[in-house]
Formats: C-alpha cells, structure tokens, sequence
C-alpha cells in the first residue's frame, strides 16, 4: 500500500458523509422548491393568519341635544388598556410592577388575572377600560409585551346633576341603562360598529391597515324637549327647597300645555352621572317624577268640580253649607281648617274645603265620576314611555267601598306620579285637551284628546286664580306680572294599615299665564320636617320661583301688569321714585 493513499476504511466514510450531506441538502432543496411554488398559497394563507386580524371599528354613539341644541350627553375617545396573557407572561417582571402601578392594581392582583386568563386559554382580556389620557400615554411609553391600547367611547354629561334624571346614563360598554338614554338606545342613540382588516406583528401591534371591510354607522342624534335654561333653574330651586324644608325628597315636572313637551323634569336628591360612586346610589338615580307614585290630597279637587260641572247637575254659582267645619259620613268624619259656613264651587276650591267638595262628590253618579277621572289619565301609564314609568292607582266603581267616592274627591283613596298629575293639569289648561307626553321636542301641536268640555276647563281655571288671591291657600304661589291658576295639596303617608299623621306630602300644581295658559307645573315634595308642611307653604314657593324663571326664559308677556306695577312700587324707595 502506498504512502499517499489513505486507508480504504476512511475514503468510505467521507463518500459516506458527503453523500448523507448531499442528500440532506438535496431534500432540503426539494422541500423548499415544494413550499415556493407548490404550496405557496397555503403558506401565504398561514401567514396572513398569524399576521392579519379583522377588527371593530367602534360607532359614535347619538349625541343628545336639548331644545335649544345645547348638548346633554357626548361620546367622547377614550384609550382602554388590554392584553394577550400568554405573551404577557414572558415579559420580565420590572415591568409588570410599573404597568401594575399605573393601572391602579394592588400587588400579586394583576399577575393573577393575568395567569387566571391565561390558564383558561383567553388570548384577549381587558386591565382597565377608559383610562386617562395620561396613563393611556403612559402604558404606551412602558411597551410591556402582549400589553396594547385600543380606542372606545366614552360618554359625558355636561349639565350633570341638573339632567341626570332625565338623560340617564350609558354603562363601561357605552350602552343606555338609565332615563333616555336607556329608552333611545336601540336603532336610534347606539350606532352600528363597522370591521376593518389590519396587519399586526409579532407582539400584535397594529402596523398597518388594509381594508375597511364595514363602515361603522354612528348613532342617531335625539333632541329633546328639555330646556336646558329651565331645567337648571329648576334642579337649583328643587334641591334647595327639600334641604330648607328637610324633606326626604322632592319632584317636579314642567310641560307646555299645548304640545305636552316636557321642558323640565327635576327630582332631589340628585347625582352626577360622570362619578361612577354617585350613579351608583338607587336612592339618587331613581326617577320619583315618573316611578313614585302618592295620594295627591287636595289637588284632586279641582278634577271633582270638574266631574259636577259635567254631570249637569252643578253650575259655577251653585253654593253649599260647610258649617260647623266638619261633617260625619257614616263612621268618618271629614273635617276642614275652619268653618267656612255658605261656599260656592269657586270657594270650596280657593279654600280647600273637604267638606264643600264631600258633600258635591256623594250626589255625583260614581260611574260618571269615574270616567272623568279615567279620561284625565289617572290610573293609567302616561305614555311617554319614559323607563319605569307607572299607571298609579285609580280602582273601578264596582271595587269602590262605601266612603272611598268621597275619599277621592280629596285625593285619598288613588295613587298619581308627578307626571301624570302634571299631565292633568294640563288638560285643564288646554282647554280640556289632554296633550300627548313627550321628552322629544315635537315640531307641530298633537291632536291630544278632549277629557272636558272647553267651558268647563274654563270655568275651572278662574275658580283655581282665586287659590293665589291673598285669601287662598296658595297665596306664595304667586308670580308678579302673571296671573296664576294652581291648587295646594297635602297628604298624609300612607303605610300598611294607614296613614302616619306625622309625615306628609306637599304639593302645588298650577299653570301660567291665567289668561291663556301656556306652562303647567306642579311641585311634591316628601316628608318636609322643618316646621311647615302644608303645600301652599312648602311647594307653592318654589313653584312661583320654577315658573316665573321659566315664563320669563321662554319670553311670554305678562297679562298682570297690576300686580307687576304694585311690585315695583313696593321695591322702590321714595328717593328713587323722585
């Protein structure tokens, strides 16, 4: 064997391994050529997979404006922060401690959502939904893997506490939950989300967009019947009138007469629907003007005389005997402030006489004393489909017993919310029609439905100015430069088994100008406990202050210029008048 040549045993060893290197290579080569241009639309399809992503594009939620286009509620962008946990997990731990911190979470809280999600297989979770601008800026600077932002809306209520009853508000996901926003939320105030197909990386970045797949469709935007003007004024003159009075709570509701549009709805306490703590409280948020339902005591009155007019069987000028003050109806005994002795219809309203208004309502025809008060609405929904919006209570004659005719015609005995009592009122003030409620602003009058003749509506009118008159029981409820037409109510609570004498209900509902009305308002307030409790005292004050800003607000002329002309000169000093 010569020396050059290497040992036969190692030649075969290197063909050997130069071979399994070669066909290596040469299946390697096959392979490839075999994904490049045999299967390359399945590879292309399994890349676009891992990289394109079709994602929604939030829709602008309605805005909601109020009469005058001043806005109520707006959907603002706002940055949410959420994660894929299994990439999250293989970021280090320094940054989990400052994302932990920045997103307000206690120490170990976040690491275990974070593996609990993950655990369970979810490639998606939120951290914090609608975060501030500052911390959105900041999550974004941190850059923990798997961690991203994405855009949503946010809503906002400019006015807060002043509407929040009758806007209401939306929850985390921008949905309506509360008052209007709840009613209009579906195919009006919530819009239709659109797609579209983006490009992400490894750490699912978004780094480009490809194709609007659908066109997110915003919302409708809803303007409503509310003036804004008023409905502050409003909330003000409410909320401080039940912390004078220590009241527990109080409503009001203020409607044109001819179109039914509710310009403002108030209830105390109120909330901000901006602070999550506050819209929490049910106590708050609980719309009393249209969900609470109370015995209107005395402000039915005018509905009785109303019912007798219409019998036939009574004339404005018919008179009845009220001495000695009270009067025994079987085991009851109805009893008025005074004995007023001799009243006609004007003066049993302009006093409140039980008595004078007892004995009218015992020679009434129950059957039509009834549909009277079933045309006005009582114990029916309103129909302004306002969330949780009641019928109150008004039972069939055939369920009456025997003193409960009489009880009605004094406002015991059936059960009114705010709104429909203001709803009634306004009838009167129509002229007998009953107007259609709405919370949206209506561009022509509605038919609305004659409950009364327009004589009788008239008739009962004038006999409601003289409640203002210095002798009436509604005297505060007067407003210079107007004539007034309103009634006082009170009422004692009614609990299971009956009435606390303790506690009651004051109210004053009315209407202005006298002459030809245009705003309807009435005023409740809840277990008053400062010292004064009947409705000329407690509501009648603040229904003059409601009114007299909102007359003035909507510019509608004094038809009292007498009384508006003693005001002044009662306000002048002599020097001035010089």
């Amino acid at each position: 064997m010569g020396q050059g040549r290497a040992p036969v045993s190692y030649r075969a060893r290197r063909y050997l391994v130069l071979t399994v290197f070669f066909l290596l290579a040469a299946v390697l080569v096959a392979r490839a050529v075999y994904l490049q241009v045999f299967d390359h639309e399945f590879l292309l399809a399994q890349g676009k997979a891992r990289q394109n992503r079709v994602v929604d594009v939030p829709a602008t939620r309605g805005t909601i404006f109020d009469r005058n286009g001043s806005p109520l509620a707006i959907s603002t962008p706002i940055d949410s922060v959420w994660a894929v946990p299994g990439d999250m997990l293989k970021s280090d731990s320094d940054s989990w401690t400052a994302l932990a911190e920045l997103l307000n979470y206690s120490a170990g809280a976040l690491e275990k959502k974070v593996m609990v999600a993950a655990d369970k297989g979810r490639e998606f979770i939120y951290l914090r939904r609608h975060v501030q601008p500052e911390t959105a800026q900041a999550v974004k600077v941190l850059d923990v893997k798997g961690v991203s932002l994405i855009r949503e809306y946010a809503r906002y209520y400019p006015a807060r506490a002043a509407t929040a009853h009758v806007v209401g508000f939306t929850n985390i996901d921008d949905e309506g939950v509360e008052g209007l926003e709840l009613s209009y939320n579906d195919n009006w105030l919530n819009g239709q989300s659109g797609k579209r197909r983006v490009v992400r990386d490894l750490r699912r970045r978004e780094i480009d967009s490809l194709e609007v797949v659908r066109q997110a469709r915003p919302g409708r935007d809803l303007t409503l019947s509310i003036d804004k003007r008023i409905q502050y004024q409003a909330n003000v003159a409410l909320g401080e009138a039940v912390e004078k009075q220590k009241a527990f709570s109080g409503s009001l509701v203020l409607m044109d007469v001819q179109t039914g549009e509710v310009l403002a709805m108030a209830n105390a306490p109120s909330y901000n629907p901006n602070n999550q703590q506050e819209r929490a409280s049910h106590s708050k948020k609980r719309n009393r003007a249209v969900t609470d339902q109370f015995e209107p005591g005395s402000t039915m009155k005018p509905f009785t005389i109303a019912a007798a007019l219409e019998s036939g069987l009574f004339s404005p000028d018919d008179i009845i005997y009220t001495s000695p003050g009270y009067y025994k109806v079987g085991r009851y005994e109805v009893k008025d402030a005074l004995d007023y002795g001799w009243l006609d219809l004007r003066g049993i309203i302009k006093k409140s006489s039980n008595v004078g208004v007892t004995k009218i309502a015992q020679q009434l025809d129950s059957e039509q004393m009834w549909g009277v008060l079933d045309k006005f609405g009582f114990g029916q929904l309103p129909g302004s489909e306002f969330p949780g919006e009641i019928a109150g209570l008004l039972n069939h004659p055939s369920l009456w017993h025997s003193a409960e005719q009489f009880a009605l015609s004094y406002g015991y005995g059936l059960a009114v919310t705010t709104l429909q009592l203001t709803r009634a009122y306004a009838a009167i003030a129509n002229d007998g029609v009953m107007p259609d409620v709405s919370f949206v602003k209506q561009d022509s009058r509605g038919p609305g439905s004659q409950v009364i003749s327009s004589q009788t509506a008239q008739q009962v009118a004038k006999m409601m100015e003289a409640v203002v008159s210095k002798e009436g029981t509604g005297y505060r409820a007067r407003i210079p430069g107007y004539r007034v037409a309103g009634k006082t109510g009170t009422s004692y609570k009614s609990y299971s088994g009956g009435y606390d004498e303790e506690r009651y209900i004051s109210l004053f509902a009315g209407f202005a100008p006298a002459s030809k009305p245009r705003l309807a308002l009435v005023v409740v307030l809840h277990d008053p406990s400062a010292g004064e409790h009947y409705g000329g005292q407690v509501a009648a004050p603040v229904f003059a202050r409601v009114m007299g800003q909102a007359l003035r607000i909507l510019g509608i002329k004094p038809d009292d210029w007498g009384s508006l002309a003693a005001q002044v000169a009662t306000t002048v000093t002599p020097k001035e008048r010089l």
